[in-house]
């Protein structure tokens, strides 16, 4: 089955522009080190393994935070699949629209080094075309959050037509 996921780009989605560009979502949270080979099954037995690893170089956080961030990382590089849908904002309003294309890569120095390769969609979604309910989602805190719920809407905007509207009075 296909989800779909909201996907913020660094902080404020200040990397959309160049994860675009570049044709990639990706994360980073000070992990700095190729984790190919060593996504487990569940978010929970990556966590067991990376949380002390997160909170090494980041003392001043909780375990909370560090849970958190690694379950992020295992989300995009190893739940996310081929044919998934993220939709990213671009800090200007809309969303940038995207097709998970690939497997997981880390690119050493790079910006969001844990990286997916996306198939961009040419036509952006204005935030407001969505519907209430949508656009609360989408502006949930957090890197990622999942809309599959709402995906007979995402797939209308996609495609360029916005949901109808139900008036009651």
């Amino acid at each position: 089955m296909k989800t779909y996921y909201r996907l913020i780009l660094g902080s404020k989605s200040k990397y959309a522009d160049e994860c675009f560009k570049g044709n990639f979502v990706g994360v980073d949270f000070g992990i700095h080190q190729d984790l190919s080979g060593r996504f487990h099954d569940t978010w929970r037995d990556f966590n067991e393994e990376f949380i002390p690893v997160y909170l090494e170089n980041h003392p001043d956080k909780n375990k909370i935070a560090a849970g958190l961030a690694c379950a992020t990382i295992w989300l995009v590089s190893k739940y996310l699949k081929n044919g998934d849908i993220v939709i990213c904002p671009n800090g200007s309003g809309s969303y940038m629209v995207g097709e998970i294309s690939g497997d997981y890569s880390y690119q050493h120095d790079q910006i969001l080094p844990h990286r997916r390769p996306v198939k961009w969609y040419p036509n952006l979604i204005e935030r407001s075309a969505m519907s209430e309910a949508l656009r609360n989602s989408t502006g949930a805190i957090g890197t990622y959050c999942d809309i599959t719920k709402y995906t007979e809407e995402i797939e209308m905007l996609i495609g360029g037509t916005k949901p109808p509207v139900i008036i009651s009075t």
